[in-house]
């Protein structure tokens, strides 16, 4: 028997793709299907999936030349992406241990929603995790709506950094590149949000199953069916000719309803960077609610313009689909 440490690519139904940390002759990385030893590992059972790609995980084998593993345990987390699945009615693990989670958005087709971006920038917030919002489909028409660009005007005065993309023009795409080269980032959006032909047209060798959005409702269906840790080679037209400059992805599936996780609505604006440091400080202290009471320090600073109507709006909404339990697209 033998002890290994890696890297969880992929898995359904309790048995996972691991990129083992040993080498093959030609010092590839060796891949092995891997089930768990024991059903009393010390995993934490809240969670609505055991494992994410990018866990770290110890395993074991009987010979070097196996194919095959047990998982033996899960090494801490660096960090995780996590939603509220409903179906499940359990936090889900999107992807962990990230140097970069990646909100994918549209100006359109499908439709623009400010709203499920603000949800994820909170979660993302709540995890400690560093969020970029990613601009696809950058060259639609819609992509000049001076609605569209004042959205993005108030992401960038919060400090988030915003990346303005298309897929298909190229645009941008230099910028990506040298974001998450030697990385591992997460993508994550809605279904038909172009993630897969993002990581297509970062590598071209890839060939990820892309889908188009239904005539009927404008919504994107899903192609991509689990989440996925990708190692892909960067073309070298996008980053400067260097040669052999790798980015890992994790190609998360689309979501519809992107729903918080662990999350109290007295907490919510916590999450929200240009309230937090107004909190505690209204008159009536950490019980003020900001919705009409004298003194309220967010409300001020929302009729002052320091804070955002459009943001202040999402977090009353949020604030409320956390409480009633009713999400809302």
């Amino acid at each position: 028997m033998a002890q290994l440490s890696g890297t969880v690519l992929s898995g359904s139904n309790n048995v996972f793709e691991i990129e083992c940390d040993d080498k093959d002759p030609d010092g590839n990385s060796i891949i092995r299907s891997c089930s768990f030893k024991s059903k009393r590992l010390k995993l934490d059972t809240k969670f609505y999936n055991p494992l994410a790609p990018g866990d770290r995980v110890e395993i074991e084998i009987e010979d070097p030349e196996d194919t095959k593993g047990q998982i033996l345990s899960l090494i801490p987390r660096k960090n995780a992406f996590l939603r509220w699945n409903v179906k499940g009615r359990a936090p889900q693990l999107l992807a962990a241990n990230l140097d970069y989670i990646i909100l994918v958005t549209t100006p359109g087709e499908p439709e623009f929603r400010p709203r499920f971006i603000d949800r994820e920038l909170a979660q993302a917030e709540f995890q400690n995790l560093t969020p970029i919002i990613l601009v696809n489909k950058y060259d639609l028409p819609e992509a000049q709506d001076p609605d569209f660009q004042n959205r993005l005007s108030i992401w960038e005065e919060l400090g988030y950094k915003v990346l303005r993309i298309s897929a298909k023009t190229g645009e941008g795409l230099p910028e990506l590149a040298e974001l998450i080269t030697g990385k591992l980032s997460a993508l994550v959006g809605q279904s038909g949000i172009g993630k897969s032909s993002l990581v297509n047209v970062l590598d071209s060798t890839c060939v990820l199953k892309t889908g188009s959005l239904s005539q009927k409702y404008g919504k994107g269906c899903h192609t991509t069916t689990k989440g996925t840790l990708m190692h892909i080679h960067l073309n070298e037209s996008i980053v400067n000719g260097i040669p052999n400059a790798y980015a890992s992805i994790i190609d998360t599936p689309g979501v519809r309803r992107f729903v918080l996780s662990e999350i109290a609505p007295e907490e919510l604006a916590l999450h929200f960077p240009e309230m937090r440091d107004l909190i505690g400080k209204c008159k009536f202290g950490a019980s003020c609610k900001h919705e009409s009471e004298p003194g309220c320090k967010i409300l001020e600073a929302v009729y002052s313009g320091t804070i955002s109507e459009e943001r202040f709006e999402s977090w009353q909404r949020i604030k409320e689909e956390i409480e009633t339990g009713s999400w809302c697209d």
